[in-house]
């Protein structure tokens, strides 16, 4: 146990102590920082070019009302109020008559003229856009390069769609103001439950549901621990390939074990990675509180994220350890790098469906399946849909016995494959060494 320790302080410290590790602390939030200040800054600085947008009119009811409404945007929407300073684009429209002979040729010179950027897009309105049920001519297209997140899309939608509402008001004969509850929408407000304060008993209001934070919650939550493995656990695969070919293993193992100088490394990244998620997870929280977010830290589930994190980097590490012990030179490790992280990045591809149901089919069964069980359960327990204690608990000791069969797995190739030159890292291989010494 001593030279465990040993091989540990000495890993550790020399991770800790390079400018690589202390600029790598600094450098993720401050890029994260960076990140959120461009994505407010170019929010805020928007495009101003004018566009220019072709309107076909089939149906023959919006060419006069659309110029209403264009003046009035251009005029008073596009400028400062304060400033006068230019915010936003001005859309100049073109109305062309639809070809009915050929109005596939009139779409396609169309879609020309935006490849060329002479347009901005087109815009064609159907025939029975008024009365639209059940007719096929009841349709408003918008055609262009990237329609998507597309604000002229939006307004051009918005203005159409309420002048029709103001046509089919009158067809029905009935005033203004008796017709304006008819077009008002109430949103569903998103409210958590009512609960009972622990300490009075004293009922306490549902309190109003912060998108945001449902989805970023998880999100960074389950970010940090795949930065923390690729940090600490994923470079073992090298750090043992290197010491391995450079017969650094080879003096090592006069003086301490196979498992001894494995688990002397693995301990080493353990120590890392609880460095930096102190580090981290201690820096958020003074910011939220210094920023009046405080409300958003889950501090209930901090310790199963330390409790997790420790047993999770175990089981890469030593998975990790042992396949660095296979390999020969660079060009094994880095063909079968991927294949061995691939179950730490696969629940990167799930946040969002396990964030809409935490409670669902996919999420739970991912949940008890030990490479994924780590992120998976950290991402339901941060949401704010009640998870049931027994399914973290079970989940913690599924990883813990996946673990302890990690170890022994790891250890067995160690062993066996540290001091061997010149065998590929092959599946055949990796069995023999793991079951047949």
């Amino acid at each position: 146990m001593n030279k465990i320790l040993t091989l540990f302080k000495r890993e550790y410290r020399a991770a800790v102590r390079t400018k690589s590790f202390i600029i790598s602390l600094v450098l993720v939030p401050f890029l994260i920082g960076v990140g959120l200040l461009a994505m407010v800054i170019m929010e805020k600085k928007q495009d101003t070019d004018d566009k220019r947008i072709v309107v076909i009119d089939h149906s023959g009811l919006m060419a006069d009302r659309l110029k209403e409404a264009l003046d009035l945007r251009n005029q008073q929407e596009i400028y400062h109020t304060e400033t006068g300073e230019k915010v936003k684009p001005a859309y100049v429209v073109e109305f062309v008559a639809p070809d009915t002979d050929d109005i596939m040729g009139q779409q396609l010179k169309l879609s020309d003229r935006v490849k060329t950027a002479e347009l901005h897009a087109f815009i064609e309105i159907g025939p029975d856009v008024l009365h639209p049920s059940g007719k096929e001519g009841g349709y408003l297209r918008y055609y262009s390069e990237h329609s998507f997140m597309d604000n002229a899309r939006d307004w051009f939608r918005n203005t159409i769609n309420g002048h029709l509402q103001q046509l089919r008001v009158a067809d029905l004969n009935l005033d203004k103001k008796q017709s304006a509850d008819l077009f008002t929408w109430i949103n569903i407000e998103g409210m958590g439950l009512v609960t009972v304060d622990k300490k009075t008993g004293e009922q306490l209001e549902a309190e109003k549901v912060n998108e945001l934070q449902s989805f970023m919650v998880p999100y960074i939550i389950v970010l940090m621990m795949f930065m923390l493995v690729m940090m600490s656990s994923v470079p073992l695969l090298t750090a043992v390939m290197e010491e391995k070919t450079e017969k650094i293993a080879e003096v090592l193992l006069g003086t301490i074990t196979p498992f001894q100088f494995m688990m002397g490394k693995v301990l080493g990244g353990i120590g890392i990675s609880l460095t930096t998620a102190a580090i981290y997870v201690t820096a958020g929280i003074v910011t939220a509180r210094m920023t009046g977010f405080e409300s958003v830290i889950p501090y209930d589930i901090l310790p199963w994220f330390f409790i997790y994190i420790i047993f999770f980097i175990i089981m890469v590490g030593s998975g990790m350890a042992a396949l660095g012990a296979t390999c020969n030179d660079n060009k094994d490790a880095q063909s079968i790098q991927f294949p061995a992280i691939l179950p730490v990045i696969l629940p990167l591809f799930l946040i969002m469906p396990v964030i809409q149901n935490p409670t669902g089919t996919l999420a739970t069964t991912l949940s008890f399946i030990p490479p994924f069980t780590p992120s998976i359960i950290m991402i339901r327990l941060a949401t704010p849909v009640t998870i049931p204690l027994w399914q973290p608990i079970v989940g913690l000791v599924g990883v813990i016995l996946f673990t302890i069969f990690t170890v022994w797995v790891g250890a067995r190739i160690f062993r066996t494959a540290i001091l061997i030159q010149g065998q590929k890292p092959s599946v055949a291989n990796l069995f023999k060494y793991a079951f047949k010494g």
